[in-house]
């Protein structure tokens, strides 16, 4: 049985009245770890457990190492995941609530990964948070999702971290024969590494991250990821912290869903009418997920930001 859960497709009354078209929402929120990283990471783990892996590591901001975990306790395998120092008490918390041994080490993800990395031994697998063609393979479940619903989208509005999401995403709508839908890649100031690079037409890094949105803050997007803003109908937005948090808000309200600002950013390119989203119709945002936010945090971003 596989360890994600098929999720609901809704068309938002709500965001569709806001927004003036047809928003419809993939509720990846929904999956038991709380995100879309399930899909990939639990194809993944599965996958490494037939080849006879006995421990799982993984590097992770977050929602990344609560999947790995969770995959690791369903499947009986031992995990170590290695966190950044900017992880939040909450999201290690949520880690080591599924069995998994949390070490927290380096001031940003790169080295958090590099640290664990050099804990890999042949009788392990290393899980990557979002470069792995595997990870790709899986997140692309959610458009046979859509597809097997009988709705093919104009558009799909996706928030972009490391690129795990789009290049699942893509992988969807190519087997799909949907070449056509285009992408809507919204990333938070201060961690839109994706749009530098599609603004410098070059895989290039960001020399550091500074958005609250820390499921998104990595500097430099997966090659793959690069790769299909190239190649495919995309669209790259940018949102402001506040207004990714303020979609959280205006969310809760509007689907009585809690989601962190990671979430949050492809839902303030709705809320916020986002001038790329002015061609289509009929549209289909990802509601990503994230366990890691929490009403009060959400409150004191709203405070303070």
């Amino acid at each position: 049985m596989a360890l994600h859960i098929e999720t609901p497709l809704l068309n938002s009354r709500a965001l569709s009245l806001h927004s003036e078209r047809a928003i419809w929402l993939k509720l990846e929120a929904l999956q038991p770890p709380g995100s879309f990283k399930i899909r990939g990471i639990g194809l993944a783990c599965e996958e490494y457990a037939r080849r006879g892996a006995s421990r799982f590591i993984s590097s992770s901001g977050g929602n990344a190492g609560i999947a790995v975990a969770y995959a690791g306790r369903q499947l009986g395998i031992p995990v170590i995941v290695v966190v950044p120092e900017t992880t939040s008490e909450r999201a290690r918390a949520l880690i080591a609530q599924e069995g998994a041994e949390v070490i927290v080490h380096g001031a940003a993800w790169q080295e958090a990964n590099a640290l664990a990395q050099s804990m890999l031994t042949p009788q392990d697998a290393f899980l990557h948070p979002f470069d792995d063609p595997l990870l790709w393979q899986g997140h692309a479940g959610m458009i046979d999702e859509v597809a097997g619903a009988g709705l093919k989208p104009d558009a799909v509005v996706l928030s972009v971290g490391g690129g795990g999401l789009l290049a699942g995403v893509a992988e969807g709508l190519q087997r799909n024969g949907w070449d056509d839908v285009a992408l809507v890649a919204v990333e938070t100031e201060g961690a839109a590494s994706l749009a530098a690079a599609v603004a410098a037409r070059e895989h290039v890094a960001l020399p550091a991250v500074s958005s609250i949105a820390t499921s998104l803050a990595a500097r430099q997007v997966c090659a793959q990821a690069f790769h299909i803003s190239q190649t495919r109908p995309l669209h790259s937005v940018v949102v402001s912290d506040r207004a990714a948090v303020d979609a959280c808000q205006r969310f809760i309200g509007d689907q009585r869903l809690v989601v962190e600002p990671a979430c949050g950013a492809a839902l303030a390119a709705v809320y916020g009418k986002a001038p790329q989203l002015a061609p289509y119709r009929n549209v289909l945002v990802i509601v990503c997920g994230g366990v890691t936010a929490t009403t009060q945090q959400l409150d004191h971003w709203t405070a303070t930001l």
